[in-house]
């Protein structure tokens, strides 16, 4: 039987001897010296990528509360709002699902006048961020809308032809417009806004003080109406000088009858019927007013007549928004019997000033038709009609005989004119009671013959611009007028494809042109009044 030792192991000794060699082998070698370091990359990789999905998520919902937040306060602080601005910021936030962010809005309100302020400040709840230590985030937005009309200047540029009596389109237009006048006064500030009306139709009447503020030459001793003939240079420029001569319109008409004469068929003459201008405080422009009923009585009394003459109606709506008319203006403002507010004394605007709007509406059911003006060799002067008042007889005088014509008496030839004290007439107070058509037909034809006296007594005295000569001035002075600033609003009224190209062209641009028929003209006015009203976010 053999004796083990009783100090030995179960390891023999070889074994023993290898285990701490293969210790000391494994301490020495590096493979794991980077283990810990790894682990805390990770950590701090998981804890920033953290942080930065919770910032975009963060920014996302930051982002969908501030446009939330706009939307809602322009809807808030719009003047045609009905309800609270509290409820309406609350119900977007809500229907956003933003609705815990919601605090009560600060509220400003006047006449013509609402701004709406809504600030939200609150904690936004982290997710993988907590990981980093970070609690809930800040997140803030604030958003503040006005509505308001400053200062406002505006030309309503009205269509009163005759083509208007038509389909209801004068009645339509009458309430449109008033309700516009409407609309505008109420939203605005007293002395803020200010509405010229300049009805045309064949031509544009002045009123008597604002025509003798213009250097408008005057036929003849007696003014009988007040309208301008403009050069086509006028109309590539929003000005008009107080200085340069223009011509005034004479008293006539081409139309009128063969049949009757306004001199002799009445007790006592009165003017031509249907003039190309009009001797009517009804077909006048309205220049700066401010009172409601002022400019809804005015419009009340339109009526149609004429032919269309929207070059016209443009150049003197342009004219009362440009800063030139001023002084004319302001001498409206002055004396007893002043026609325009005081509070327009400084009006028109300058360009430049950033407070004040400048703005035409202009409307037509029609395109640029005939606009008709005496010639200048018949402008001036005494013409070869004499006329006795106490018999109501006419006599003319032919150069080439050196004799007058004695009409309705049975004796012709005479080396006097007719009656004990005939008059001469000058071409200024014949055209204005007498009709070119009974001029040459009943004074002229007798002796001339039909031919030769209407070639010399009606074509001959008169001339006229036509429709691709008034489409190019009216193009050209709508384009100076988009190039001052000035805001073209353009509407065409059950109008034809012609005239719609020029209120296309002439206005500010696409959204700035209504198409319209029947009641939706009332539409037009209104989507006007809404856009002039300068909604805008100021933060």
């Amino acid at each position: 039987m053999s004796m083990h030792h009783k100090n030995s192991t179960a390891l023999s000794n070889p074994l023993r001897l290898r285990c701490p060699t293969k210790i000391r082998s494994f301490l020495r070698e590096e493979d794991g010296v980077l283990a810990k370091p790894m682990i805390g990359t990770l950590i701090l990789m998981l804890a920033i990528g953290g942080i930065g999905v919770d910032l975009m998520r963060m920014e996302r919902d930051r982002t969908t509360l501030q446009y939330t937040l706009d939307r809602a306060v322009l809807a808030a602080a719009d003047l045609d709002q009905v309800l609270e601005p509290e409820d309406v910021v609350q119900d977007y936030l809500s229907k956003a699902g933003l609705g815990d962010y919601y605090s009560t809005p600060i509220v400003q309100e006047s006449l013509g006048y609402k701004s709406v302020e809504s600030t939200v400040s609150a904690t936004f709840p982290t997710h993988l961020a907590k990981f980093a230590g970070l609690d809930d985030l800040p997140i803030y937005a604030n958003s503040r809308a006005e509505e308001s009309i400053d200062g406002v200047e505006i030309s309503m540029v009205l269509d009163v032809s005759g083509s208007m009596r038509s389909n209801n389109r004068l009645t339509n237009l009458k309430v449109a417009a008033k309700d516009f006048v409407d609309t505008m006064v109420a939203n605005t500030t007293d002395g803020k806004m200010s509405i010229s009306i300049v009805p045309y139709a064949t031509q544009v009447s002045l009123p008597e003080d604002l025509y003798n503020q213009y250097n408008i030459s005057t036929p003849g001793d007696t003014i009988y109406s007040r309208c301008a003939n403009f050069a086509g240079s006028d109309f590539e420029s929003a000005s008009l000088s107080q200085e340069d001569e223009l011509d005034g319109t004479m008293h006539f008409t081409p139309w009128g009858s063969t049949r009757r004469d306004n001199r002799t068929y009445y007790s006592n003459p009165q003017l031509v019927s249907s003039p190309v201008c009009e001797d009517d405080p009804t077909r006048e422009i309205l220049p700066f007013q401010k009172d409601a009923t002022v400019l809804k009585s005015y419009i009340d009394s339109f009526w149609g007549g004429g032919n269309t003459s929207i070059d016209i109606g443009m150049k003197w709506g342009t004219t009362l928004l440009d800063p030139s008319a001023r002084p004319a203006i302001s001498a409206l403002t002055t004396g007893t019997e002043a026609s325009v507010p005081d509070d327009f004394a400084a009006r028109p605007s300058e360009y430049t000033d950033t407070d004040t709007v400048k703005v035409i509406v202009l409307m037509t059911d029609g395109q640029n038709t005939s606009q008709y003006y005496v010639e200048s060799d018949h402008r001036e002067g005494a013409s070869n009609v004499w006329y006795d008042a106490a018999t109501k007889r006419y006599s003319t005088y032919n150069p080439s005989n050196g004799k007058y014509y004695w009409h309705d008496v049975s004796s012709y030839w005479k080396t006097q004119p007719y009656g004990d004290a005939p008059q001469r007439l000058g071409y200024s107070d014949l055209f204005a009671s007498t009709s070119l058509k009974y001029l040459y037909y009943n004074l002229y034809r007798d002796w001339m013959g039909t031919s030769s006296a209407r070639s010399a007594w009606y074509y001959g005295v008169y001339d006229y611009y036509g429709n691709s000569t008034k489409n190019a001035r009216t193009r050209s002075i709508c384009q100076a007028a988009k190039d001052q600033g000035i805001i073209v609003y353009t509407i065409g009224f059950e109008a034809p494809s012609n005239g719609v190209a020029v209120l296309q062209d002439c206005a500010s641009s696409d959204s700035h042109y209504f198409d319209v028929d029947g009641l939706e003209i009332s539409d037009a006015f209104a989507s006007i009044a809404t856009s002039i009203r300068q909604l805008r976010l100021t933060q």
